[in-house]
């Protein structure tokens, strides 16, 4: 209950942290808790256009000496407030509820449950009678023991559900005790005024950037417009959202609509077309029409390529017709007062560039893969009513997802949840049609399950290409120590602490070209050096990429680049890049096909269109067949010789092929590795397999290998670099960079065709 003579302060509102969202905490300042003699634990009741309690906590580290109040996306929708709104706060008192009825705050949504399952659920929780909560699972959340003390969270709870208080007894603010009488309704009711709280900012992770950029060119337009009337310049009227499916777009714009309390009218391309001449512009018109009639109204164009595409590459005339109609409705002589366009697309290219000028669509706003801290807030939004383990690790998993997006995760946890429901199947009587509570209780999601998923989801952003999460450590490579560590100064270094390349103003290097004789692990380091650095891998060969078909080539080159900036971090590896890249200047007329796709890597590597945060590294065993352009610094900035081992590169690499492998005592490893001269790594990964097949060969049921089964695989096995390969490798080592540099004859030039001209210029 409130206390109506109790001290207020009003205060600003801003978002609360994803993981504290339905727990109904408000993080006050420290002088305003001293101030107001609020202890933590306490309830505040806040007031913006309606009242709702919540227990005060302190504020955030990062919050320390700021006036403001942080509160989560459905107590903004209970006060009726925005993020950035004045709010009063004051100390108030919550009696125990003698009842309380709940209903699904969902019109698509119908429940069965347990009225004691709530009660552990929301114990000692305040709210008031039109408030809508959220039933929260345990998370490991930092509650601070004098909130958890009233909150008695229980060790696990029901699935995230949205509910609305629908009466309580007594009137006013009240919390759940042992001894409240529940009622659960199973249908939807409409209720009477509240602000829709289906999806907020609190449901949407990895994007603060990217939220911050459209409340300003949406919310504040809908919210105030009187601060464009006396700044004297028209508020904005689109936002064009776009970037790879499964990143949120649909969502972030439901969630602004819902936050700036604005109406929200949704247009689907299929829907809007029409069978009968002018029938798709009506449509359109009206949809217009009835925005502006319930103004403040957002509408929201979903795959606006479909409907808006480029006039001179369709042939129908309905769909120009189509388009000249929305760039009208967008600017045309009719002013749309409190109507934000916003619309969403994944070819943005595709948009006819008529709606890609300021006054239709004022701002373009790249919705991107998250990185790892935007991963660990959308892992924790999907895993917050699910009951985990001890030993899920969220950060963990953050690590391990790179190139998902926020759809690839929740796909993941809903693998993951299924994996757990399969391990209790046998539990469950499905003729008895119901699952006893102690089952119920017990279920939790558990590490393995996630494991289990990440091998059935795959990132949607990268289905397109050959894409891979590798598992290769630095620890499996051996042998390579210079060039792993080149590859460590070029690769990971830029990737994971780009602060200290742009502190000494040097760039970091574009691509890295591998070389060397065969299976001494080149694609083992491109793999090593991706995993190490937490980037997407993207592998491709020349067959991937060349086509019979005029063009196709250069396009899937274009394409393949664009998608690695999209998913960046990204390491492309190209293997056997001799084949991609040969010297131009061989044929005559027409260029060939490969010279066509050289100049189009040449104009990815170094063109127009920086490469960020996105690394080309190339493997070959005839790197004097490349092209010398793409030999220079500025495209493959490092070439790095990976030679034939060492002594002690072939034992660190002999260890490595026979770690799980059970050696008798009599192997010696460093007598191995002094009789392998010139072997590479495959060649050591084969001796060791034909020792294994060898202690086979002898029995079946063979449980060590000996040294008698390595000296017999000695004898059928050879080094696969001759004395003269490894010469002319080294060779070629020392002269590359030179030749490199050096001018090639044009190929359909013989020599003495060009004659020197003499003094008058003359031939």
């Amino acid at each position: 209950m409130a206390d109506e003579d109790a001290p207020t302060r009003k205060l600003q509102v801003a978002n609360s942290r994803p993981e504290d969202s339905g727990r109904g905490l408000a993080h006050l300042p420290r002088a305003l808790m001293h101030a107001l003699h609020i202890d933590e634990g306490d309830v505040v009741e806040i007031v913006g256009k309606r009242s709702t309690p919540a227990r005060a906590v302190f504020p955030y580290p990062e919050d320390e000496g700021l006036e403001i109040l942080r509160i989560d996306g459905l107590q903004r929708a209970n006060a009726g407030v925005g993020a950035g709104d004045q709010v009063e706060v004051r100390k108030a008192e919550s009696r125990p509820a003698s009842r309380v009825v709940f209903a699904p705050a969902q019109a698509n949504l119908r429940l069965q449950g347990s009225a004691q399952a709530l009660q552990r659920t929301f114990i000692g929780r305040p709210f008031c009678q039109g408030d809508t909560v959220a039933t929260v699972g345990q998370q490991r959340a930092a509650i601070p023991p004098t909130v958890a003390q009233h909150l008695r969270a229980p060790a696990y709870a029901l699935q995230e559900v949205r509910l609305r208080v629908i009466s309580t007894t007594p009137r006013g603010i009240v919390h759940i005790d042992p001894e409240t009488e529940i009622e659960l309704r199973p249908d939807y009711e409409e209720p009477e005024e509240s602000r829709r709280a289906d999806v907020t900012y609190d449901d949407i992770g990895g994007m603060a950037g990217t939220i911050d950029q459209l409340r300003e060119m949406v919310e504040l337009p809908l919210r105030y417009p009187e601060l464009f009337q006396r700044l004297g310049v028209d508020p904005p009227k689109g936002v064009l959202l776009h970037g790879p499916p499964g990143t949120g777009k649909t969502r972030l714009a439901r969630a602004v609509a819902n936050e700036s309390d604005a109406n929200f009218l949704l247009i689907n391309g299929p829907e809007i077309m029409g069978s009968a001449y002018g029938e798709s512009e009506k449509r359109l018109r009206e949809v217009f029409e009835e925005a502006s009639k319930s103004a403040p109204s957002i509408v929201f164009i979903d795959e606006i390529d479909s409907i808006a595409p480029k006039r001179d590459r369709v042939s129908g005339e309905a769909e120009k017709r189509l388009v000249a109609q929305l760039l009208t409705l967008m600017d045309g002589l009719e002013s749309r007062a409190n109507v934000v366009v916003i619309a969403a697309t994944n070819r943005p290219d595709a948009v006819d560039e008529a709606l890609r000028r300021p006054g239709r669509f004022d701002r373009e706003i790249v919705v991107g893969v998250p990185d790892e801290r935007g991963r660990r807030e959308i892992l924790g939004i999907h895993t917050r009513g699910m009951p985990l383990d001890e030993d899920v690790d969220l950060g963990e998993l953050a690590r391990t997802t790179y190139g998902f997006v926020g759809a690839d995760i929740a796909a993941l946890t809903r693998e993951a949840a299924i994996d757990a429901v399969r391990r209790i199947m046998p539990k469950l009587n499905l003729a008895d049609g119901t699952i006893p509570s102690e089952v119920l209780e017990s279920l939790s999601v558990q590490r393995s399950d996630f494991l289990e998923a990440l091998k059935r989801i795959q990132p949607s952003a990268m289905r397109e290409v050959m894409v891979q999460a590798p598992q290769v450590r630095w620890e499996d490579v051996g042998g390579l120590d210079a060039a792993q560590m080149r590859l460590k100064e070029g690769v990971e270094l830029p990737l994971k602490d780009p602060g200290a390349f742009r502190r000494l103003g040097i760039r970091p290097a574009k691509g890295f070209l591998l070389y060397g004789p065969p299976g001494t692990g080149k694609t083992l380091l491109a793999k090593a050096v991706a995993r190490e650095a937490e980037a997407n891998f993207i592998a491709t060969k020349s067959s991937d990429l060349l086509s019979k078909w005029y063009g196709e080539s250069e396009q899937q080159i274009a394409r393949l680049f664009a998608r690695a900036r999209q998913v960046s971090p990204c390491v492309i590896f190209i293997d056997e890049l001799d084949s991609l890249v040969p010297a131009r200047g061989g044929g005559l007329g027409e260029p060939q096909a490969t010279e066509r796709v050289v100049n189009t890597i040449l104009a990815e590597l170094d063109g127009l269109e920086e490469l960020q945060s996105v690394i080309v590294i190339g493997a070959t065993n005839r790197p004097n067949l490349i092209d010398p352009a793409l030999l220079r610094p500025g495209r493959f900035d490092e070439l790095i010789y990976v030679g034939v081992p060492n002594s002690d590169g072939r034992r660190r690499i002999l260890a490595i092929q026979t770690d799980k492998m059970p050696l008798a005592d009599d192997v010696d490893l460093d007598a191995l590795a002094e009789r392998t001269d010139r072997y590479t790594g495959a060649d050591l990964e084969d001796l060791v397999r034909r020792a294994g097949l060898i202690a086979l060969r002898a029995s079946l049921d063979a449980n060590v290998v000996t040294m008698a089964n390595f000296e017999e695989a000695l004898t059928d096995s050879r080094a696969s670099v001759t004395p003269e390969m490894e010469r002319e490798y080294e060779a070629m080592a020392s002269k590359l960079k030179q030749e490199a540099v050096s001018m090639q004859p044009i190929g359909f030039i013989a020599p003495g065709m060009l004659q020197p001209r003499d003094a008058d210029g003359k031939d």
